[in-house]
């Protein structure tokens, strides 16, 4: 599988529950903080409800 960086570029601060849990479910604590995972349909479908907070880019193995 391909692998994405994913860094929060957003606050999750006055969000939703959900987004919160869902940041911290991709491993994002921190603003600018970044991960770099598996590109799964179960964490693209994380990413994109989160996507506002978030920048993804692919990672060339």
């Amino acid at each position: 599988m391909a692998k994405i960086k994913i860094t929060q570029v957003k606050s999750g601060i006055d969000r939703p529950e959900r987004q919160k849990l869902t940041l911290l479910a991709l491993g994002l604590k921190k603003m600018n903080n970044s991960v770099e995972v598996e590109a799964t349909p179960q964490i693209l479908g994380m990413v994109r409800k989160v996507n506002h907070l978030v920048k993804v880019e692919e990672v060339n193995a």
